[in-house]
């Protein structure tokens, strides 16, 4: 329908130019001595529409030829970021589909460009990394280590991919240049976690630990296993003599001393020191609040001398745990060993034939018979000595 009206006005505007072109009796005369032109006016109407075109045309010739080399060089830059923009999005999505031979690929081709290279470089870095290409993830890092824009992306990346890589010392010095630069958010301080913990740096990793805690950045699992990394590699470090090992654990928060694989090597080593006074406390606070087999066991190993004050004590806290536990073997053996320490021979033997006929573990079950050995052998009876070396060794055998 458009088309139809414009051809319409089209024709009307032809028949009116005709009409009034056959009706003008004007004249045009061009004097140029010793010549005379004399035109119609409806001639010079189309000599002067024909010369204004060629002129315009001729104009617009020329600025288009003058131009033409910045539309060439504008084309030349749209066509080189086009093909920039398309191999960025082919790295990413080679990346994201495990291709990363491709991806390193299409890099390159976005890399061409500039505004693109930096991105690219990071692509191509992590491609690299997944094909175990060290020197070629390394050359890709280096493109980029003059563009400060891309600092902190240039240091998270090397720092994720050093700890795969498992080079904790280099990721550690990216870690450093990441804290100079200010950036401590979640992600720096989880991968720094994961670098010291390669490192072994464990006092370091326990200070992550609690920071990434306040911001429950960490799973509960996860900080309570790391927590016990930490604390076995400090606390079983045999280069501790008695001094060193109270001011290790002097560091120790309070809510991490009753946590009770914390509270078991930390009895442990303090008896492997002869610390046991300082042993029974920490067992006895940890076992306040948390009941666990284990330091029950640092508070066996923590006896003292028979015929002290300090025994009587243990027994006694021993029996007021019995009347809460009255099943718990563990707990049985470890009254029944202070009992024989303290030569009470029938709490003794009555508290061991309970841990014994409780036990489903064959080292308590192989401990009370030693004991109950032990006790018979002090008072003279051979007989039944005898049976329970043998229940003992066979125990072990089992």
């Amino acid at each position: 329908m458009r088309l139809f009206l414009w051809l319409l006005a089209l024709m009307a505007a032809a028949i009116g130019i005709a009409v009034t072109a056959r009706f003008n009796p004007g004249n045009v005369v061009v004097f140029y001595p010793p010549h005379r032109i004399d035109l119609s006016l409806n001639l010079f109407v189309v000599i002067e529409l024909a010369l204004f075109a060629v002129l315009y045309f001729a104009i617009r010739a020329f600025r288009a030829t003058v131009k033409m080399p910045v539309k060439v060089a504008a084309y030349r830059h749209y066509k080189r970021e086009r093909d920039s923009n398309k191999g960025l999005r082919e790295a990413l999505k080679s990346l994201f589909e495990g291709r990363f031979g491709h991806a390193e690929k299409a890099a390159l081709r976005a890399a061409e460009l500039p505004e693109n290279a930096g991105v690219a470089a990071l692509i191509g870095a992590r491609a690299a990394h997944r094909m175990r290409q060290g020197p070629r993830r390394d050359a890709w890092l280096t493109r980029i280590s003059d563009d400060p824009s891309l600092k902190i992306a240039r240091l998270m990346t090397m720092t994720e991919l050093l700890v795969d890589d498992h080079q904790p010392e280099a990721a550690l010095e990216a870690v450093r240049e990441l804290n100079t630069s200010g950036t401590r958010h979640i992600h720096a301080l989880q991968w720094s976690l994961k670098a010291h913990q390669q490192a072994k740096n464990w006092p370091e990793v326990l200070r992550l630990v609690r920071s990434l805690d306040k911001h429950r950045a960490l799973h509960p699992a996860l900080s309570a296993r790391l927590r016990e990394l930490a604390y076995d590699d400090l606390l079983a470090d045999s280069v501790h003599d008695a001094e060193s090992i109270r001011r290790v654990w002097a560091t120790v928060p309070t809510a991490d001393r009753v946590k009770p694989f914390v509270a078991c090597r930390a009895a442990t080593a303090f008896n492997a020191r002869g610390l046991h006074d300082e042993a029974r406390v920490v067992a006895e606070e940890a076992l306040a609040a948390n009941w666990d087999e284990r330091v029950v066991r640092a508070y066996r190993e923590a006896a003292a001398p028979g015929g002290t004050p300090a025994l009587l004590t243990q027994i006694e806290h021993c029996e007021g745990w019995m009347r809460e536990r009255p099943n718990d073997a563990e707990l049985a053996l470890t009254l029944g060993s202070l009992c024989l320490k303290q030569k009470l021979w029938g709490k003794a033997q009555r508290y061991l034939e309970q841990a014994l006929s409780d036990a489903s573990d064959p080292r308590m079950v192989r401990e009370a018979h030693l004991k109950l050995a032990q006790m018979h052998d002090a008072l003279q009876q051979d007989e039944e000595a005898a049976s329970h070396y043998r229940q003992c060794a066979l125990a072990t055998l089992l």
